[in-house]
């Protein structure tokens, strides 16, 4: 029996400042180029002030041609969207383009061949706003769940957010194989958040991924449904990868 293989990715690209401290979205194109994964999961993919604007401008995306965008149908408030008549034309009267890539900095990128059945935007429990996304997708007739996701830096909030997360995944009308993948936060491999997943998932190999100069902790994970085979994960180390983010780009590649 023939398996399809997929290659997931995980990236914290810190809004698209690297570690010499320019802002540079070219360069977070090419790590992932270089990653070469068919679904993406970014983090701090928006820009924290202003209008929350796209990191990485959705039409640069659109013109390197590697991945779309995964539509979430939400935008993050501004300020100005409140003012009258003005705060629905302000990209026009500005000139500009705040337009959000994700839902509260978080992001889904996929490969055309990747298909999109249904989305959701997460609210979850914490002190400071956070968010997670929910994908169905479909690759061949294959359905695949991938939620995208960055944690709390409170042990406290980080457990709450993840068992918001997993009942959000039990509710969902359809069943399917579910791949969550993200900055945890969380130092410890089987412990804090991770803890609430025993029995259901299994958290790919990967090994550290901050800081980028020099990788010392396991921040960024990809964390597996049992149903799906783990053929191989690892942290994306490159030139370009140490200088891009203060996170290197994670990858596991699943087999159905």
């Amino acid at each position: 029996m023939t398996s399809t293989v997929v290659t997931l990715a995980s990236y914290n690209m810190r809004k698209a400042v690297g570690t010499d401290r320019r802002r540079d979205p070219h360069r977070v194109l090419q790590v992932l180029k270089e990653v070469d994964a068919d679904i993406v999961a970014l983090q701090e993919a928006d820009r924290r002030v202003g209008g929350r604007a796209a990191a990485v401008p959705h039409e640069l995306i659109d013109s390197h041609g590697h991945y779309r965008a995964v539509p979430l149908g939400v935008k993050n408030r501004r300020m100005l969207d409140s003012v009258p008549t003005f705060g629905a034309r302000v990209d026009e009267l500005l000139k500009v383009d705040t337009r959000n890539l994700g839902w509260h900095g978080n992001a889904l990128l996929v490969k055309p061949h990747v298909q999109v059945m249904d989305v959701a935007a997460l609210d979850l429990p914490t002190l400071e706003p956070r968010g997670a996304i929910l994908a169905e997708l479909l690759i061949g007739d294959l359905p695949l769940r991938v939620i995208g996701l960055h944690l709390d830096l409170s042990g406290l909030w980080r457990r709450r957010q993840m068992r918001a997360i997993v009942a959000a995944i039990a509710e969902r009308p359809n069943r399917m194989p579910s791949v969550l993948m993200g900055d945890t936060n969380e130092w410890r491999r089987e412990a804090g958040c991770l803890k609430d997943l025993a029995g259901d998932y299994r958290i790919a190999p990967i090994g550290p991924s901050f800081h980028a100069r020099k990788p010392v902790a396991t921040l960024d994970r990809i964390i597996v449904d049992k149903q799906l085979r783990i053929e191989a994960a690892g942290v994306h180390h490159s030139e370009a990868a140490r200088v891009a983010s203060d996170h290197l780009p994670v990858w596991a590649r699943i087999a159905f």
